[in-house]
């Protein structure tokens, strides 16, 4: 199904400020839709004339559709249409008195130019389902007419408002609570779930003609609302704008659409959102989030601890085996610590690998061999890495590293560590090479007996992935290579 901008750039002469104006009628329609128990098509001119393209489409969640099938990416040529033709050519809404029929179900369509400034630049179809129709509620007149008043104001140019979109996640529905308020602020109609949202703030009684923002500020403490500017503004029904407020009953959402049908305020539409749950679920997330954090800081704190309880034991322990053991155990538990500290300063379970990396190198090659300075580089990217794969490939990269600086280069002699990463986006690819002295004679990665290299098959299992050692071909030194899925 092709989007509205591409029908858009094939078939007509849309600019880009014209399709901006149709974004922000898209991003609200869901609520004409739902205002008017109608499906909504929005038709865009073709550059020549001919006719009309089908760029967008909404079913209503308040009532039965009218459509069965998508219709977007349809071309209807001008004169089969005749109310798109009027609305486009007069810029005024154009109805017809008898329904369509379609699929056997009676449909009523109106025509409602979208004008943007002193043009029409698109037309709006509202096809509503007559199937059934009865004795319409208070609450389904209080809807359309406010649907009607919208489509006033998208004809005349005002609609929709720049700025505030009901495209977020959380932005409230016609459906969670609707309330009217006239031109001084004070309550037309309230539905049911509006009610209901109120009864949950401390509301006793009805809200029929009470002023909204008075009422609403007896009720929500000071510490918890927005700035009096907003309150009146929004709840006044005066600016196009959405708050969130609350108190230990209930948080709500607010959004305010100011009525303009012809250019004058005559009042304001209300929609509001109970989303109490949702800002409990949000502070439970923050609030393990944070603990999560802080377990990774205490277990960094812990490591280091161990290390250097260690380190104390090496320095006790005169040079041979013995100690040399504990100063590889010292590194290994401060290769771990390196990815607890990272994952304590993080939001989520994943880490930038590159910080660690290079950490890593600094820690085991600082000391070079007998003296000599070993150069260490990074080319390429180990990118973003889950926790559960960041820990293990510390692990193998600092004893990969490690072996490389105790047996690479000769006695007093330095050299070059590089570690060269890839990806493909599924499998990562690290080269960690060496311009030493090579590997022994008959040296045998499967048979080797080094408790280094032992952890390191060990983990890299544990990874999904593969190792390999070899030389580097015609130059000199020794080559590692990681493989693992990312």
């Amino acid at each position: 199904m092709p989007s509205l901008h591409e029908l858009a750039r094939a078939h007509t002469d849309l600019a880009p400020e014209d399709l901006g104006w149709i974004s922000l009628l898209l991003a609200d329609w869901q609520i004409i839709a739902d205002l008017s128990f109608a499906d909504l098509v929005l038709w865009l001119p073709d550059r020549d004339g001919s006719g009309y393209w089908a760029g967008a489409q909404m079913r209503p969640t308040t009532g039965p559709t009218a459509l069965v099938d998508d219709v977007v990416g349809e071309f209807v040529r001008t004169g089969r249409r005749r109310l798109l033709d009027a609305a486009f050519l007069n810029g005024r809404i154009a109805r017809d008195g008898d329904p369509e029929w379609r699929d056997d179900v009676p449909v009523r369509v109106e025509a409602i130019p979208v004008r943007r400034g002193a043009r029409v630049i698109a037309v709006v179809a509202r096809n509503t389902n007559l199937q059934g129709v009865r004795t319409p509620s208070r609450l389904e007149l209080s809807y359309l007419q406010t649907a009607s008043e919208l489509t006033q104001m998208i004809a005349n140019g005002f609609f929709p408002y720049p700025g505030q979109r009901s495209d977020h996640a959380d932005s409230p529905r016609v459906g969670d609570g609707f309330i009217r308020v006239d031109s001084s602020g004070r309550v037309a109609y309230a539905s049911p779930n509006a009610l209901s949202v109120y009864r949950k703030l401390g509301l006793q009684g009805d809200l029929a003609g009470l002023s909204l923002a008075d009422t609403t500020r007896e009720l929500i403490p000071p510490r918890q609302r927005p700035d009096e500017e907003t309150i009146s503004a929004v709840l006044g029904g005066r600016m196009p704008r959405d708050t969130e407020l609350g108190n230990s009953g209930a948080t709500v959402i607010m959004r305010a659409i100011p009525m303009r049908p012809t250019g004058e305020l005559t009042g304001g539409l209300i929609l509001l959102r109970d989303v109490t749950e949702l800002r409990r679920r949000d502070r439970e997330l923050v609030t393990k989030d944070a603990t999560i954090r802080e377990i990774h800081h205490r277990v960094k704190n812990n490591l280091q601890t161990v290390a250097a309880l260690l380190r104390l034991q090496a320095r006790r322990i005169g040079p041979g085996e013995g100690r040399e053991a504990l100063e590889e155990a010292v590194r290994r538990v401060g290769s771990i610590a390196i990815v607890h500290e990272t994952l304590s300063t993080n939001f989520d379970a994943l880490v930038e690998f590159d910080e660690i990396a290079d950490r890593l190198q600094r820690l085991v090659t600082d000391v070079g061999t007998q003296g000599a300075p070993i150069l260490t580089r990074r080319t390429g990217s180990f990118g973003t890495l889950s926790s559960d794969a960041a820990t293990p490939l510390a692990m193998v990269l600092t004893e990969v590293l490690q072996n490389a600086v105790e047996h690479a280069f000769e006695p007093e002699v330095g050299g070059t560590i590089e570690v060269i990463c890839t990806s493909n986006g599924e499998l990562l690819t690290v080269a960690i090479e060496d311009d030493g002295i090579g590997l022994p004679e008959g040296f045998d990665l499967e048979t080797s007996s080094s408790l280094g290299l032992s952890i390191v098959k060990t983990l890299v299992s544990e990874l999904g992935g593969s190792i390999s050692i070899g030389g580097r071909g015609h130059r000199k030194g020794t080559r590692v290579v990681l493989e693992m899925p990312v």
